[in-house]
């Protein structure tokens, strides 16, 4: 594992995350599928289970009914939980990107104090957000920023869309200790030494990430028109492309490495087009961390199911 050489983003994500649970066990929730894993207290992996979704059994939104098959939900729960032997513990359960809205902010000054920061900071949100600001959940990251002030990472989720989910492993008296979605897990596997995208894809959803020594530069969520079967490179293109020219105009520099999730064996498809649009290196974003030497032999099962939201939850407990 990477001690020492962590990138900064991941040492800053973990001081953000070091007063909530760390518990070795961790469950994700996307629209096709349910995966958990247990983890040994040095971090490597003790079990991990996979059980696929019916169509339309989950469906992610930020603001609409989410589990939509309640029944069919549950039933994979169950049976990745209980081929993980988890029951009455704590877990950290990773939701589908789209439930968890993420922002970075600018500050040229910030309150000192929870009490203050939070309602200043749904204040903010209230324009930017389709739902009620009062009824969510909201964590925060300070960090720097290029000039004055400082920037803030904001993640923000509406309660009660929130509660199915947390419902789904209660259950089966599980008890969320940590709640954050897929790819702020899976940011953790970046190295953050250069500047670096991540377009990261789930079903019919696009996260595009940038981080840069020890920052979150930038992030952004997008619904596709088609699922990821059917995605065209040029479509990535034209998705992650504002994200990308809103970095080079902020700081005065190009992205010098990308990184590629969930789109399994056509990466050589997006690669290409890529490559020649930012002139840089893409790779995927587990066979990266692993050829690297920043993760253990021993994920290589869960790399090879793309589970990279599960690796890095592993790689920010260890």
């Amino acid at each position: 594992m990477q001690q020492s050489g962590q990138p900064k983003f991941l040492r800053r994500f973990t001081r953000w995350m070091e007063a909530t649970p760390h518990p070795p066990l961790a469950v994700e929730i996307s629209a096709d599928r349910v995966a958990g894993a247990r983890f040994a207290r040095t971090g490597a992996v003790e079990s991990f289970a996979v059980a696929d979704l019916v169509k339309r059994a989950v469906v992610p939104s930020a603001i609409e009914a989410n589990i939509l098959n309640a029944a069919a939900a549950s039933d994979a729960v169950r049976s990745v939980c209980q081929a993980i032997d988890a029951k009455e513990e704590d877990v950290a359960l990773l939701l589908p990107d789209p439930v968890i809205r993420v922002f970075v902010q600018h500050f040229d000054e910030f309150p000192r104090t929870n009490q203050e920061a939070l309602p200043m900071l749904r204040w903010r949100l209230k324009k930017s957000v389709p739902f009620e600001v009062d009824e969510t959940l909201l964590s925060y990251m300070k960090q720097p920023t290029k000039g004055e002030g400082l920037d803030v990472v904001t993640a923000i989720g509406r309660l009660r869309i929130i509660k199915e989910y947390e419902a789904l492993v209660e259950g089966l008296g599980l008890r969320p200790g940590v709640v954050l979605s897929s790819t702020l897990a899976a940011i953790s596997l970046l190295d953050d030494r250069r500047p670096t995208m991540l377009s990261r894809v789930s079903g019919t959803s696009l996260t595009t990430a940038i981080v840069r020594d020890g920052v979150l530069a930038g992030y952004r969520c997008t619904e596709l028109p088609v699922h990821v079967d059917e995605l065209t490179p040029q479509l990535l293109l034209e998705e992650v492309y504002p994200l990308a020219a809103y970095y080079q105009d902020t700081w005065q520099e190009g992205i010098q490495a990308v990184r590629v999730a969930g789109v399994g064996n056509r990466l050589p498809d997006f690669a290409k087009a890529l490559e020649e649009e930012f002139k840089c290196e893409v790779r995927s974003l587990l066979g990266a961390a692993i050829s690297d030497g920043s993760l253990r032999a021993d994920v290589r099962p869960l790399a090879d199911r793309e589970l990279e939201g599960l690796v890095g939850w592993m790689l920010h407990r260890s």
